[in-house]
């Protein structure tokens, strides 16, 4: 019982150190994109544990994991397209108001 609880507490300090990088970290795409997928995965990592601990069946996971994945495609494909355009990932070099 206590091991579960410490591993609560540790996805979710793991959430909060990836929402601090997500914050803090404004230059490039990539390391943003990252971020992101560390705060993912510590949900995943939560959600895991707490189907486990209630008895629940754990398709919700797989579920979970898919949209993940599709989200983390996403990113990588706007990361691509960007850096085909632009030539980096830097947020200063592009402008949203361009096409």
């Amino acid at each position: 019982m206590a091991n579960m609880y410490l591993l609560f507490i540790l996805s979710m300090i793991m959430f909060i150190f990836g929402c601090l990088v997500f914050v803090s970290n404004r230059k490039h795409l990539l390391s943003t994109l990252l971020s992101l997928e560390f705060m993912v995965l510590s949900l995943f990592i939560f959600l895991f544990f707490y189907l486990n601990f209630m008895n629940y069946e754990l398709y919700f996971s797989m579920f979970f994991l898919t949209f993940c994945v599709c989200e983390g495609v996403l990113g990588l494909s706007i990361l691509v397209s960007m850096i085909r355009t632009h030539g980096n990932d830097y947020f200063q070099s592009f402008s949203i108001l361009q096409c």
